[in-house]
């Protein structure tokens, strides 16, 4: 996962601000970690290779919707709610007694 400058901000996260419509300006409002050079950077670098860039992006979301749908296969939604009111049930009962 790219991260720009030397910060944990991902290149996907600037960028789809950008695209939303936001300048460099509102972008280093968002994130105060990254310096107004790195934004401009990364959005100069964006749009002079947007069809690499667009390219490593999608290959990112794509990845990352594999993983959601191996951790949703490994333990779904409904499964994780119950072990949850279970635990709330559990800690509300030690409370009341």
């Amino acid at each position: 996962m790219v991260r720009v400058g030397q910060t944990r901000v991902t290149l996907q996260s600037v960028i789809t601000l950008f695209e939303q419509g936001a300048t460099a300006e509102e972008i280093a409002l968002r994130f105060d970690v990254l310096d107004l050079h790195d934004i401009y950077a990364t959005l100069s670098y964006y749009l002079g290779h947007r069809q690499q860039t667009q390219g490593y992006l999608d290959s990112e979301r794509q990845a990352s919707l594999g993983a959601r749908s191996m951790a949703e296969r490994r333990s779904s939604t409904a499964q994780v709610r119950e072990r949850l009111t279970r635990y709330r049930d559990r800690a509300d009962a030690q409370s009341a007694g």
